[in-house]
């Protein structure tokens, strides 16, 4: 596993203490692997020096490394158990992915764009992340083979919930996504249960768009 005590600690430890703990993120475990996980690894070169800034960076390909604030109340909002398996939606450039690992037993993301999957693996194998499980595919149709799941993670925009992801779910699991068009979007938390889904609104956002199947 990648150590954590590098150059830029104190810059991840002033990235949680002074911007994400003032927002309201309060879960020590999320707080821990924010100080753990190396976002500049993931950053493109040209953006490194603003790795530790709360905003989200170009990855290329039209996608962005999501703002470190989303990410920490999306992992929070999820109340990850160390023995959940999960599964995420637009794996990126694999942050997000290496975040959730530090809190649950199993990680499959999902990646519809091949060059950044690629990238993204190789950045995660560099790392040391041994339970984080990558495929080049269409998010929409989840991957149904490690089904069911106690989490699904979406960072990329639908105007609707993916029935398939829907049913890949386990009856109590979460799934949180954000929900709308590009230029208005709600992140949702939903909850699977007997009876059907709860849907909780958490924040404004603005995520890129999920193409592939949601674009149809």
């Amino acid at each position: 596993m990648y150590s954590f005590k590098d150059n830029y600690f104190v810059q991840r430890e002033c990235l949680v203490n002074e911007q994400l703990k003032p927002l309201g993120i309060q879960d020590p475990r999320v707080l821990k692997a924010l100080c753990e996980v190396p976002r500049h690894v993931f950053v493109p070169e040209d953006y490194r020096d603003l790795s530790y800034e709360d905003s989200p960076l170009p990855i290329g390909y039209n996608q962005t490394i999501s703002q470190p604030y989303i990410v920490a109340l999306m992992t929070e909002s999820s109340q990850l158990q160390p023995f959940y398996k999960v599964l995420e939606i637009g794996t990126g450039c694999g942050y997000q992915a290496a975040i959730l690992s530090r809190l649950c037993k199993e990680v499959y993301t999902v990646e519809i764009i091949e060059p950044l999957a690629r990238k993204a693996q190789q950045t995660l194998e560099s790392l040391k992340y041994t339970n984080i499980h990558v495929q080049i595919g269409d998010g929409y149709e989840g991957w149904p083979e490690e089904a069911p799941f106690d989490i699904i993670m979406v960072t990329a925009a639908t105007e609707s919930i993916p029935l398939p992801l829907i049913n890949q779910l386990k009856v109590g699991g979460t799934l949180i996504m954000p929900i709308g068009h590009e230029s208005g979007q709600q992140l949702v938390r939903i909850t699977k249960t007997p009876a059907g889904i709860e849907e909780e609104y958490l924040a404004l956002v603005r995520f890129v768009p999920m193409t592939g199947r949601a674009e149809k």
